[in-house]
């Protein structure tokens, strides 16, 4: 096993066996009051502290006071008291920050692999009218000469270069759930070549690192959560988002170039970048000229119509040269069902990774380590002079690289707290929108390739997370 898998492999073990021992100690240092949290709870069940049966304490003003409240619930200080069932008198201090071992098992099948099961069936069936309408041949070809410079282990004309294409420009336009299964797609055809299957290739590495950096220009679920927190202008958060996710797309890209000493500085690479330098101005410049609303109407049709058009461009294409699957034997919707059982099979070899990454974080999460480890760093950042409105924000970029959905909590959290439109809302929204999950990214797409040595793809993954997370800062700071 190399150093960067066993690397990996003692994260996850040191993850586990440190946050049992700690919620143990704490256990028995009579800090923990119950274990059940850990095990059973839900995210956002009041965490209890302590259980008094009320026959033990009768006459007791706070047992009547909290049977007088209309909400049954009285608050001292920081615990708030209640009756449960049993009519024990139950204090609570805060609430559960992640679900539990069982329920995170549980929503990782129900919340996030039977929903992905769905996109991979419909997008890759899609896919594979694309290969076998032989578009997928004439789309390598035309973006073989960019290609072929930032993935030069790849052939000529090579088939990952379509599904790479289509993911990028899926993550563009904020389509996670279609940027997934094409993705998937990508990393599978460059398996194929792939003469160590076990060890990651450099183009695989290079694609899921600028899979990671996420180039977003249209982040409609942040604006939909900003509206819903009530922001005065809930688009205001795009540019921010477009310039921090081009700078760590850019970072991911010479990082990796330089790593696996690849000449970058060429024409076509140069050119490359240049026009989707561009197009990502022009669409700012004309993004910037609408009101809020206006912003947020354009954004939403342009990445759903966008979305459409790709579906009604593949299967017009398909009708159009509908020769070759005749050729075949075969017919479009029998192609488009073949293409669908891949992408279910695609979906059965990820799940372990999944259920095994998300557990282990689920334990970390609600042990308290992760709180510990926080607080730790909001200490240092605060010694070097780092501004409060900052550190309020910084549990978003820090969770965002473990879980979505936590960071997702957090950011929420943040806009509820300190309001969308304070430095420290905008900021929670921009570490949110301008970043990927890095270890849920790594399991799940080498997972589906049975890859156990991910290089240094991990190391990279994060310090272009550590790049957006400054970039963020300073660009946050100096537009609002």
């Amino acid at each position: 096993m190399t150093p960067t898998a066993m690397a990996l492999s003692r994260f996850w073990t040191f993850m586990l066996l440190l946050s049992i021992g700690y919620v143990l100690l704490m256990l028995a240092a009579g800090k923990q009051y119950t274990l059940g949290s850990i095990v059973n709870g839900k995210q956002g069940e009041l965490l209890v502290v302590s259980e008094t049966d009320t026959a033990t304490i009768p006459g007791s003003a706070l047992v009547a006071a909290v049977r007088k409240a209309d909400r049954g619930a009285v608050q001292q200080g920081d615990t708030l008291y209640t009756l449960n069932k049993n009519g024990a008198l139950v204090g609570s201090v805060g609430t559960q920050p992640a679900d539990g071992l069982f329920a995170t098992c549980r929503n990782t099948i129900t919340d996030l692999w039977l929903p992905l099961i769905g996109y991979l069936t419909f997008f890759c069936g899609l896919l594979n009218l694309l290969v076998d309408s032989r578009a997928m041949e004439k789309l390598a070809r035309v973006l073989s000469p960019i290609f072929r410079r930032i993935f030069p282990d790849l052939h000529k004309d090579h088939p990952a270069y379509g599904f790479m294409t289509l993911n990028f420009a899926a993550n563009f336009l904020g389509l996670d759930s279609a940027a997934t299964p094409f993705g998937l797609k990508a990393m599978e055809s460059m398996q194929e070549d792939n003469p160590e299957k076990d060890k990651a290739t450099n183009s695989q590495i290079m694609f899921l690192c600028l899979h990671a950096a996420g180039l977003t220009l249209l982040p409609t679920s942040i604006i939909g959560y900003r509206a819903a927190q009530g922001a005065a202008n809930p688009a205001d958060i795009m540019i921010p988002t477009i310039i921090t996710s081009f700078v760590g797309t850019l970072s991911a890209l010479f990082i990796v170039g330089f790593r696996q000493r690849t000449n970058l500085f060429n024409w076509p690479v140069m050119l490359f970048v240049l026009g989707i330098s561009g197009v990502i101005g022009g669409l700012m410049a004309y993004i910037t000229g609408l009101t809020g609303v206006q912003k947020f109407h354009f954004t939403d049709n342009l990445s759903n119509g966008m979305l459409l058009t790709i579906i009604a461009l593949i299967v017009g294409y398909a009708f159009l040269f509908e020769k070759y699957f005749t050729q075949k034997g075969t017919n479009m919707f029998d192609s488009f069902i073949h293409g669908a059982k891949d992408g279910f099979t695609t979906g059965l070899r990820v799940l372990p990774y999944m259920v095994a990454m998300l557990a282990a974080l689920s334990i970390f999460r609600n042990s308290g380590l992760m709180g510990i480890v926080m607080d730790g760093i909001s200490w240092t950042m605060a010694l070097v002079g780092v501004s409060k409105e900052v550190i309020d924000a910084i549990p978003v970029a820090l969770m965002r690289p473990f879980s979505a959905g936590g960071s997702r909590g957090f950011m929420l959290d943040a806009m509820k707290t300190y309001g969308p439109d304070s430095l420290t809302g905008q900021l929670s929204c921009l570490f949110q929108g301008a970043a990927e999950t890095t270890f849920y990214v790594v399991a799940l797409y080498f997972g589906a390739v049975q890859v156990k040595d991910s290089r240094y793809t991990l190391g990279v993954m994060l310090l272009v997370d550590l790049i957006c997370v400054v970039t963020a800062v300073v660009v946050c700071t100096a537009y609002f």
